[in-house]
């Protein structure tokens, strides 16, 4: 389950005023069984049987019955065992997003969202309450109660909506790069010169220094994306232009990450909000900005698609094309968002799943 999947279900959650818990598998792993045979040297403890115990353990091995946390293939073994055990209750499996689940009985439906050993159920109470109830009784599992933590997300529920946000990690990454005490900024980054020459953004000159590997400016870069790609879509745009010079960042690229340290000081507890009772219904926005990298010639796609007036998913990259005007660089854009929304998603009775195309309307637009 992707971050984009997780943020849709909250979405449908609070829109159709769902319940939403989360479960645990114990060593979900040593669930899977193995399909090929693999040996393994004899750990210190395990006693030898009374007709190899003349024997050096060196010498000995034993073959692997369970997948073990270590083995390539222990995932897809958990995977397996658990998509079994759910098809076999009459879950059906979607054809998009193999890690979710969907069962409706007369009253209600539920949907599991299996991250790993993590299980989210979004849908009635009733049915969740079955579904808690089986997954019991096949395997060991720790009940934590209404989602409040997921994926590294803080999940807040609210009489009028559901609020995600993360501003314990946040914290944690200001504090790691010594910039929990800075001075807030309300902007994520500069205003950005007309003069290619004066662009704080310029990739590293010949006279430039380049940063040594005592600055973490790839390890700032991946904190950054982390956030960028959850909760916070105000940063994604200064966070990709920043992520190019990440082979050669220079002084001026390292300001720029500590600009936006700043603007996240000033910002912890920003999040998405979804509302209760809202409409369930996919808005898109889709907009290019031309020659946005003068310096390689390129224009930079940026697309938002909400839910209830919500951001459920979002992108900000730089063209991998040269457009040669405008009208060009926003088909391109146009093009990518289409990409995004062509996907199932429910009908209004929760019933079966239907296809919106909304690339074939796209294309008579153009």
């Amino acid at each position: 389950m992707d971050a984009i999947t997780f943020r849709f279900l909250m979405s449908l959650a609070a829109s159709q005023n769902l319940e939403m818990y989360l479960m645990d598998v114990v060593t979900a792993y040593l669930y899977g069984s193995l399909e090929n045979e693999i040996y393994m040297k004899i750990p210190e403890g395990l006693k030898m049987p009374e007709d190899l115990k003349s024997k050096a353990k060196e010498i000995c091995s034993v073959r692997l019955q369970r997948s073990l946390y270590g083995l390539k293939q222990s995932g897809r073994m958990w995977y397996n065992r658990l998509s079994e055990y759910l098809l076999s209750k009459d879950y059906v499996n979607n054809a998009i997003c193999p890690c979710v689940f969907i069962k409706k009985s007369s009253s209600g439906f539920v949907i599991i969202a299996v991250y790993v050993d993590d299980l989210n159920m979004i849908g009635t109470q009733k049915e969740i309450d079955d579904a808690r109830t089986h997954m019991k009784e096949e395997f060991e599992m720790k009940d934590l109660g209404k989602t409040k933590f997921c994926l590294g997300l803080q999940i807040e529920h609210f009489q009028d909506g559901i609020f995600v946000h993360q501003s314990n990690y946040t914290k944690r990454v200001l504090k790691r790069f010594y910039m929990d005490k800075a001075t807030p900024l309300s902007t994520p980054m500069v205003n950005r010169s007309l003069d290619v020459e004066k662009d704080p953004f310029r990739p590293c000159e010949d006279n430039e220094e380049v940063l040594g590997p005592e600055v973490p400016y790839m390890s700032a870069i991946g904190g950054l994306m982390y956030l960028a790609n959850c909760t916070r879509p105000d940063i994604a745009f200064a966070t990709n232009l920043l992520a190019r010079y990440s082979s050669s960042p220079t002084r001026r690229h390292w300001n720029g990450i500590k600009h936006i340290f700043r603007y996240l000081q000033g910002s912890i507890d920003l999040g998405l909000f979804y509302p209760k009772n809202s409409k369930c219904v996919l808005v898109g926005f889709a907009d290019a900005g031309y020659l946005s990298d003068p310096h390689k010639a390129r224009s930079q796609t940026g697309y938002v698609f909400t839910i209830g007036g919500t951001a459920v998913s979002w992108r900000s990259q730089k063209q991998t094309l040269v457009a040669t005007s405008s009208n060009y660089a926003e088909t391109i854009a146009l093009h990518e968002a289409c990409r995004e929304c062509v996907a199932p998603v429910y009908d209004s009775s929760h019933t079966r799943i239907k296809w919106n195309d909304h690339r074939e309307r796209a294309n008579k637009n153009i």
